[in-house]
């Protein structure tokens, strides 16, 4: 788990500099905007891919079994999270009502991961994504970020929806092959 652990420290630390607004500030007018970004970038993918190989070899450690259920839960609140996420980068409705679609499709993923995995590895992973994710929330809202809603067509609102779904889909037919878990099993 000690992989996982860096990852996260890497992934969440890198995050977290927007929320210092003098620190990026300063980072930015020392590097300039591209390198900042590119190395944003970089220590947020290296965090990513160290998160997704340290989980893969973290020794289960069950803390407590969650009922068949919550996978059922779990798919849908991934599902809005998906939706959600599409939201973040498509101008529609959905991004003017929710006022960060990317924070809340993120506490959506980790509640629904939390609730359908019991084991130490899952509980720190999801839970450091939650509580990422309620920081950088209460952050924003300081730092006064959040825009005014704005009105576009629905045909917006269908692109982010269709959008949501079909990386969804995508994501649970090759969960096994990304992240080493079938969401579901298929009959052979």
């Amino acid at each position: 788990m000690s992989l996982m652990l860096v990852g996260i420290v890497i992934f969440f630390a890198i995050h977290l500099v927007p929320t210092r607004v003098a620190l990026r500030a300063s980072l930015v007018e020392r590097l300039g905007p591209l390198p900042y970004k590119a190395l944003f970038s970089v220590f947020a993918a290296l965090g990513l891919v160290l998160i997704v190989m340290g989980k893969g070899q973290a020794e289960f450690i069950a803390v407590w079994n969650p009922p068949v259920f919550m996978r059922h839960i779990t798919m849908l609140l991934v599902l809005f999270a998906f939706i959600l996420l599409a939201a973040t980068y498509i101008p529609s409705n959905i991004k003017s009502k929710v006022k960060n679609p990317m924070l809340t499709a993120t506490k959506l993923w980790a509640t629904g991961h939390l609730l359908a995995n019991g084991d130490l590895a899952s509980i720190v992973l999801f839970g450091s994504f939650m509580v990422y994710s309620v920081i950088d929330v209460i952050s924003v809202k300081k730092r006064g970020l959040t825009k005014p809603s704005k009105r576009y067509s629905y045909a917006l609102d269908g692109l982010v929806v269709v959008v949501g779904v079909v990386a969804y889909g995508l994501v649970v037919m090759n969960h096994l092959a990304l992240f080493g878990v079938p969401v579901v099993t298929m009959p052979s």
